[in-house]
């Protein structure tokens, strides 16, 4: 990864509170995920990837929001996401107030293991 990454350019370029919001935010990402293959920005939204897409993040006007780029992740931590909003994939927080790094990391750690299950059965030979 280069110094400066397309992800920090963006975040960079967000105003306050956003931008330390999700300063937070990716930190939180990169950390529980140092594996990841490439950061970038697609369809104008930073995200990770790791074997397939992993996660991404926006500054919206009145909040951010974390995409977990599938559908039935979210599913498995409605309690842990019940305070915020959320939609298929997607939950919404406040500008000022990141989602704690705790619960970013288990958001995570559940995208990748889909993706390495994901993975694995497109390798698996046909029966």
């Amino acid at each position: 990864m280069s110094l400066t990454s397309p992800i920090d350019e963006y975040i960079a370029g967000l105003a306050e509170p956003a931008r330390t919001t999700l300063a937070k935010v990716c930190a939180a990402i990169r950390a529980a995920v140092p594996e990841a293959t490439e950061e970038a920005i697609v369809y104008r939204m930073p995200g990770f990837k790791y074997k397939g897409p992993l996660i991404g993040f926006l500054a919206h006007p009145k909040h951010c929001a974390l995409y977990l780029m599938s559908g039935g992740v979210l599913d498995g931590f409605r309690k842990e996401v019940a305070a915020y909003e959320t939609a298929k994939g997607t939950i919404r927080f406040p500008l000022d107030k990141p989602l704690p790094a705790v619960l970013i990391r288990k958001l995570v750690k559940a995208r990748i293991a889909e993706n390495e299950a994901l993975k694995s059965r497109k390798k698996a030979p046909a029966e």
